[in-house]
């Protein structure tokens, strides 16, 4: 099986790992709101930690980076379900159930979904489906479990609801601080623009102002810089900390140390 496996293209996702542990950096473009089937999964972004096991539910925030780590149980598998609640459906939910965020969202963006046996049954009614690479699910069945799945959601945790139906366009927000603490998230230059509220053109002249340097150049510079400062005084390995401060591989990382410093990250060691 190919992970994800599509079930619903597009809205609803089957994630299956058999045998080892995957790290991979995530753009949400939309919420989404995922069931832990089995093994363990945990999100890091710039303001939050959050890990979840077997039977635990999570909603992730739109508009966000962060690193994903999932672990198959010991002996085991890896599986979630992962239901995409995309901003077209979440806009024809408002108007048929008359929604809307009576004010501005300004709480954390990921949450830990309390235990709660109607979402926990709403999420078993898919895993069959999921199991059977979703071949009986029409169109029309899969919209409607996601409006079951936004119901069900509001139900547990009603304050959620200026989150869900928030659908003003991202603002302009502090790129300096924005920059400073998720540089390290391997995305290219044109997802950061969006994350930030701006065009690419806006976002590469503001960079400019605000670092006096080029995107690119300054998130290399910003990553070798920490990972200097990661080996020579807090002790740690290269083939440590490479991947956490968004390179692709340890010949890459070692590659353009020298180039920077003139040594190899192994010299600091």
């Amino acid at each position: 099986m190919t992970s994800p496996e599509e079930i619903l293209p597009g809205v609803i996702f089957y994630s299956y790992h058999s045998v080892e542990r995957r790290e991979k950096v995530c753009l949400w473009n939309d919420h989404a709101l995922i069931l832990q089937v089995s093994g363990s999964f945990s999100l890091e972004t710039s303001s939050q930690t959050l890990s979840m096991e077997k039977g635990e539910m999570l909603l992730i925030g739109k508009n966000q980076v962060g690193t994903l780590r999932k672990t198959p149980q010991p002996g085991g598998k890896y599986e979630t379900i992962v239901i995409s609640l995309q901003e077209m459906l979440l806009r024809k939910i408002a108007l048929e159930e008359k929604l809307e965020a009576d004010q501005k969202y300004l709480g954390l963006r990921n949450h830990l979904i309390p235990s709660n046996e109607f979402l926990q049954g709403y999420f078993q009614s898919i895993v069959p489906y999921a199991r059977k690479s979703g071949a009986s699910m029409t169109d029309q069945m899969g919209i409607l479990k996601v409006k079951e799945g936004v119901k069900l959601l509001l139900l547990a945790m009603p304050t959620l609801r200026n989150l869900l139906f928030d659908f003003t366009e991202p603002h302009k927000i502090d790129l300096e601080k924005f920059m400073l603490s998720n540089y390290q998230f391997n995305i290219p230059v044109e997802q950061f623009s969006m994350l930030t509220g701006r065009s690419l053109a806006s976002f590469k002249r503001d960079f400019q102002k605000t670092f006096g340097a080029p995107p690119r150049r300054w998130l290399q510079d910003k990553r070798l810089m920490a990972a200097r400062h990661l080996i020579e005084v807090k002790g740690q390995k290269p083939s440590a900390i490479y991947l956490d401060l968004g390179f692709e591989s340890l010949a890459h990382f070692s590659n353009s140390f020298k180039k920077k410093f003139g040594m190899a990250p192994t010299a600091l060691s």
